[in-house]
């Protein structure tokens, strides 16, 4: 194992940042306090602390609609995308984005993305900046296996190769376009042969193993920083709530769900692969501290004051 148990148990703390946030949402929205959408990521918590274990603040991100836990892999602030879920002025976006448009760019966290399929475009103009300095940055896109079928990721994924940009394409095969299944909807059944077909690298791994997604974005990452160009990666997971909250998810097996949780839990085989060097009381610990988090987030947000009227036109049109 190539990580340090200081590592590990940030590792750790992340995934269990993502399923707390994500899990205490889910019980938040039946109170009809969130405005808008949210879409959780609970059950695919190895990928997105997988790839950003690999990533410096000064790298770059491009996510989804289902962005909640691309943000706290990153390093987004908790609190404070809370505030930004629940509207409020105290929130990363001052409360204007909301659940599917949280964007830090501090934390090389380029924007949550209502879009299907928009953040390879935007991430190869990252890669494309990071190449140009040569500052070995890179940039990274996460995209669904239902966005990997849009003409602008193919057309990203093809500049990428021709300019041999420093990007890690992530494709997140959670077995569902909304509704439609993967196999149905994708052309060959294989996004990552697709992949291979615009000339670059491609790899398929399984998404709910951590050190699985982590050794896989390594190697592309080095490659990345080293000048060797562009990377698919598609990792196999399985979203454990609906598409949207509220979605009764009519598409699914009886039992399914529970199944998944019981055998498919990214935080459980985590536990189990890092026994010899992880304790259940450390991994324990790590859990209280978290849930204490997510409680004075909720706690606060509820608390913080909405943006002001006056406001409503600020933040629309850049300055330069």
């Amino acid at each position: 194992m190539s990580l340090t148990k200081p590592e590990l148990l940030q590792a750790y703390r992340k995934m269990y940042e993502i399923r707390a946030f994500e899990e205490r949402l889910h019980l938040e929205n039946t109170g009809g306090d969130i405005p808008g959408f949210i879409h959780l990521y609970t059950g695919e918590e190895a990928i997105a602390v997988g790839v950003c274990e690999n990533l410096t603040p000064q790298d770059y991100i491009g996510s989804t609609h289902r962005g909640h836990g691309h943000c706290i892999a990153k390093g987004c602030d908790i609190r404070g995308m809370m505030a930004e879920i629940f509207g409020k002025e105290t929130g990363l976006c001052r409360g204007k984005g909301g659940s599917m448009h949280i964007a830090d760019l501090e934390q090389g966290m380029l924007g949550a993305n209502a879009i299907v399929g928009g953040a390879p475009p935007l991430v190869i103009g990252a890669s494309l900046t990071a190449k140009t300095l040569g500052n070995k940055g890179v940039g990274v896109s996460f995209t669904g296996d239902g966005g990997s079928n849009q003409g602008l990721v193919f057309e990203a994924m093809n500049m990428a190769v021709v300019l041999q940009l420093p990007t890690i394409f992530i494709f997140e095969n959670n077995g569902f376009g909304e509704a439609t299944g993967h196999d149905y909807a994708v052309g060959g059944r294989n996004i990552t042969r697709r992949a291979e077909g615009f000339g670059m690298p491609a790899v398929r791994v399984d998404g709910v193993d951590f050190f699985a997604v982590y050794e896989a974005v390594k190697e592309a990452v080095q490659r990345a920083r080293e000048g060797g160009g562009p990377t698919a990666i598609e990792a196999m997971a399985y979203r454990w709530h609906g598409h949207f909250e509220g979605d009764p998810m009519l598409y699914r097996a009886e039992g399914e769900v529970e199944r998944l949780r019981a055998e498919k839990d990214p935080l459980k085989i985590f536990r189990s692969k890092t026994r010899k060097q992880l304790s259940d009381a450390e991994l324990d610990a790590i859990e209280t501290e978290v849930n204490a988090l997510v409680d004075e987030a909720v706690s606060k947000a509820k608390a913080d004051p909405y943006p002001p009227a006056e406001n409503v036109l600020t933040d629309v049109y850049a300055s330069y």
